[in-house]
């Protein structure tokens, strides 16, 4: 039998924190009770920045400091409030129950190709990390290649393959620890199933290409010991490793002496011949260079320069260089453009601009494939070099797509398709035949056939029509009674698809409703409109969001008495612009790992790269005036009660360093009024969110769902049954 959650906290009862209830053995004549916080004290120190002429305070400084003695304990008082809270939630522990049960089912990944051996990722159900299988041929006996449970005690180790040499004897891989962005590469003998001594630390945003005995990767100067987690990185550089030597051996192939501030990376082209260069400022727009890939000494040639589009290479052939790029295209086109006279403007159009945003085209067994956006879900089209037999592959339905990557001989390629409703499944696709066939679908225990998706499109503050997904059980009445979780992004050029999420069943199967909308700042419809929300135009991003939370009230989906939003990173921003500029209309908010203090973001770790994204407060009076006015850290406001909040980070983010939600916590704190709870809860050896152990999500996301539940004043779970 399907189990779901019936629980409930016995009337009249009131629990303050660290007093953990008894659960309720019916849910007869119960009622809802807040329990009673007593947040820690957090001391206020005088401490800020002249901006202009004008002094902002910044009072909770002292927390930028994520190594002292006095974080680390206001770290621990804060987890011991919030824990102690969510220990008293009644249903936590069935919440945990149940989604520990939908997570228990085998996950793959898209098979890898290195010459004869193919590559898995699988977790059996509950792992904490993935489990990497090799076997030498497609009939051959699968063994274990690595395994990064058996590399910590706690499951935060993580590793992730980063390709193989030409003749397929070694391969290169990324070993991670604690979620950090830091990584180190290291390298594995396939056929002895043995590490080298290769070892190169200090690396971060970086691959590995491998060229002769050796391969390109880019790294950061080492940083002062103690500062690794929070100091600005700069000097991104790429060098050339030979096998078999020692990191202080390797060659510097190119560093920007004049300029620190930027990223570099290097790959080189399948055919060997050349060593492509990408130097972007952010994570946005980008230069691209190139040089013969044997000539180490010889200067880079320029191919696209200006910081002024978005590029990648996708191929080199024949003389040419096969490039997608937004240059005089807001939508993306695909060109060829010659080695021997490379002119952008000049260059062969294969792909023209069209109405629907070109994201990206791959290479396998000899044909391309452009990857669309289109009503923001994705299409895959298949074509010859020369822009011929352009043709739609069929998918599964309409949600979105990875895969359709292989080398040139490789007849048949892998893709991954999901939904709302329709759990990762990956598909074999053969070449010649131009067919796909199921390769793995995975048995979970829910029924998506139960539940629906559907996307409408609804008006935002000025007028611009923006579209938003939503997903709940099939005949459910709108009446306005249903816990909703809005979720959004807004930036970076970022596109928000149709993904499954087994932890939204937790909502979905409690007659909830999942509600995802396509901001402006992403890239689901082109750059335009990324910029239109971006730089002074950020507004309009929350002013979307908003819009969003308000039809789905006015449309009775739900109502601000049961409506949460939630979003991570720069969503965390958007969370808490959003909560401070209307506070009254959401009752629960999460911003997790969120860029909250806008004045200061550029000066921690890669900050800086976010500039062209968000501006400086350093930059102009304009700019910085433009931050204050919507950064959350300095909008909150005394005496106002604002939303449920659970705040969460991690002690490892090196990327969103916990400073900004350690300050943004204490501030709403000493500001709100109300008997809503404001905590943070903040997660040990962990980071950003990438490689996160199955048993920090289960807790996690059972955590979230508990604290959005019990303050949508539910003391029994809605829709719940035996």
């Amino acid at each position: 039998m399907k189990k779901y959650l019936a629980l409930a906290l016995a009337a009249g009862s009131f629990i303050s924190c660290g007093e953990k209830s008894e659960k309720p053995k019916s849910a007869e004549g119960v009622q809802w009770e807040q329990f009673e916080v007593n947040y820690p004290k957090t001391e206020k120190r005088d401490s800020g920045d002249t901006y202009f002429g004008e002094f902002v305070a910044d009072p909770y400084r002292w927390l930028e400091n994520d190594t002292s003695a006095e974080t680390a304990d206001w770290v621990k008082r804060q987890n011991e409030v919030t824990f102690g809270y969510l220990e008293n939630i009644p249903y936590r522990d069935d919440i945990k129950e149940r989604f520990t049960e939908l997570m228990d089912y085998p996950k793959i990944s898209a098979p890898r190709k290195a010459g004869d051996y193919f590559f898995i990722y699988k977790n059996d159900g509950l792992q904490n990390q993935s489990v990497i299988y090799y076997q030498k041929g497609e009939d051959g006996e699968e063994k274990v290649f690595m395994d990064p449970n058996a590399m910590s005690a706690d499951g935060t180790v993580t590793v992730s393959l980063l390709g193989s040499d030409q003749n397929n004897e070694y391969m290169a891989y990324r070993y991670s620890e604690a979620g950090s962005d830091w990584g180190e590469i290291r390298v594995r003998n396939i056929a002895q199933n043995k590490d080298t001594k290769d070892q190169l630390k200090w690396v971060k945003f970086s691959g590995a290409s491998w060229y002769n005995d050796g391969f390109f990767y880019s790294r950061y100067p080492a940083p002062e010991k103690g500062t690794e987690l929070s100091s600005k990185n700069t000097f991104h550089s790429v060098y050339y490793h030979k096998l078999g030597t020692d990191q202080s051996e390797d060659i510097l192939i190119y560093r920007n002496r004049e300029n620190p501030k930027l990223y570099h990376n290097a790959s080189v082209t399948e055919d060997d011949e050349y060593l492509v260069l990408y130097v972007s400022e952010g994570t946005d727009n980008n230069d691209i260079h190139f040089k013969k890939a044997a000539d180490f000494e010889g200067d880079f040639q320029p191919l696209i320069t200006g910081f002024s589009s978005k590029s990648s290479v996708t191929d080199h052939k024949n003389g040419k260089f096969f490039v997608v790029t937004n240059h005089n295209a807001p939508n993306r086109k695909l060109v060829a453009m010659e080695v021997q006279n490379p002119s952008i403007d000049n260059a062969e159009i294969i792909i023209e601009e069209s109405e629907h945003t070109l994201k990206s085209v791959t290479k396998g067994g000899g044909m391309l494939y452009a990857k669309y956006m289109e009503n923001a879900t994705d299409n895959i089209y298949r074509l010859n070099y020369d822009g011929s037999s352009f043709e739609k592959i069929t998918l599964p339905g309409t949600g979105s797509v990875s895969g359709f990557s292989g080398k040139v001989d490789e007849n048949e390629l892998y893709f991954s398709f999901t939904s709302f409703t329709y759990p990762t499944t990956i598909f074999k696709y053969n070449v010649e035949e131009n067919k796909s066939e199921e390769y793995y679908s995975p048995e979970l225990s829910f029924n998506p056939g139960d539940y629906e998706e559907k996307q409408v499109w609804y008006e935002s503050e000025d007028g611009t029509e923006v579209s938003l997904f939503i997903v709940h059980k099939k005949g459910m009445e709108l009446d306005g009674s249903h816990p909703t979780m809005l979720y959004g992004y807004g930036g970076f050029n970022i596109s928000l698809t149709p993904r499954f999420s087994t932890s939204n069943i937790i909502l979905l199967e409690n007659n909830g409703v999942y509600a995802m909308a396509n901001l402006r700042g992403g890239g689901e419809y082109g750059e335009e409109w990324h910029k239109q929300g971006m730089l002074t135009q950020k507004q309009n991003v929350f002013d979307d969001f908003i819009s969003a939370a308000e039809y789905l009230i006015d449309n009775n989906y739900t109502s601000s008495e049961k409506l949460a939003i939630a979003g991570g990173s720069n969503g965390g921003l958007l969370v808490g612009a959003c909560m401070t500029q209307r506070p009254d209309l959401f009752q629960v908010a999460f911003p997790a790992v969120g860029v909250l203090d806008m004045l200061r973001y550029h000066k921690f770790t890669v900050g800086w790269g976010w500039v062209p994204e968000y501006g400086s407060s350093e930059q102009s009076e304009e700019m910085f005036r433009y931050l204050l006015g919507y950064s959350p850290l300095h909008n909150l406001e005394k005496g106002v009660e604002y939303p449920a909040t659970m705040i969460t980070t991690a002690d490892h983010d090196d990327r969103v360093v916990p400073a900004h939600s350690f300050k943004f916590a204490a501030a709403l704190q000493e500001h709100h009024e109300g008997v809503n709870p404001v905590l943070i809860r903040i997660e040990t050896r962990a980071g950003h969110g990438a490689g996160k152990p199955t048993k920090k999500v289960i807790e996690e996301q059972a955590d979230k769902w508990s604290f959005m539940f019990w303050n949508m004043k539910y003391p029994t779970l809605p829709g719940a049954s035996d």
